[in-house]
């Protein structure tokens, strides 16, 4: 009994430890998903348009999504998302990426990817937590600069606007058959309890502290893009 007891007290100890890490990994990922928008925007004619940034109705961020290899599967891959809610922009929500073709960016290490959500139907597809780029949810390589040309069709029918990110190139991405997932362990690690991406999309979930360097550097990033004009 004695050694039983002392078992389930070791098995305690771990999850309480294992939770722990989670978090903190989840807080670490949402403080690099800030900085890498902060970055981008950061760079002189370099970054995402005003009126991509006005568009918008959710932004997601991968910081460090690809470690290196010629066939990426992006596997293990994990993102913040927020979107837009009658009082400001949500809650963060978490998500997987796994697979898809990335363009022309094989052999590169460490790609931050950002993903510009331009409609209702690529809201709804990122809500329901389980898409694919390119299928589900059209997706097209977004326009970089200070403002986005008229004579493209980046405001059109696609869902999705996809940058990356690479050795300091910012660019944007084509990317498609990428899957797109609900992240469980970082959802419970930051709000722990069983929360639908539904919910905290919407806004109906409040914004934890841990978030708020993230959601400050979304709020900022169309204030950067108009400061640089």
């Amino acid at each position: 009994m004695k050694k039983l007891m002392t078992f389930v007290a070791v098995l305690s100890l771990t999850s309480i430890a294992w939770a722990g890490s989670d978090r903190e990994a989840t807080v670490d990922r949402m403080d690099h998903a800030g900085a890498v928008l902060h970055e981008i925007m950061a760079a002189p004619d370099k970054g995402i348009p005003e009126e991509v940034l006005e568009h918008a109705k959710c932004v997601a961020v991968v910081p460090h999504l690809l470690k290196g290899g010629f066939v990426f599967g992006a596997e293990n891959g994990r993102g913040v998302a927020t979107c837009r809610t009658a009082t400001g922009w949500s809650a963060p929500a978490f998500f997987t990426i796994t697979g898809g073709s990335w363009g022309a960016q094989i052999g590169i290490e460490g790609v931050d990817l950002v993903m510009i959500i331009q409609n209702d139907r690529g809201m709804k597809e990122l809500i329901g937590s389980k898409f694919e780029l390119g299928g589900d949810a059209s997706a097209a390589a977004g326009p970089v600069g200070r403002h986005a040309s008229a004579d493209t069709d980046w405001k059109l029918e696609t869902e999705v606007l996809t940058y990356s990110r690479a050795r300091g190139a910012f660019a944007g991405l084509t990317l498609t058959g990428a899957s797109i997932r609900r992240d469980d362990d970082s959802t419970e690690a930051i709000y722990g309890h069983d929360v639908s991406t539904g919910r905290i999309l919407r806004g109906e979930v409040a914004v934890p502290e841990s978030a708020h360097s993230f959601l400050n550097a979304v709020r900022g990033a169309k204030a950067q893009a108009i400061a640089s004009n």
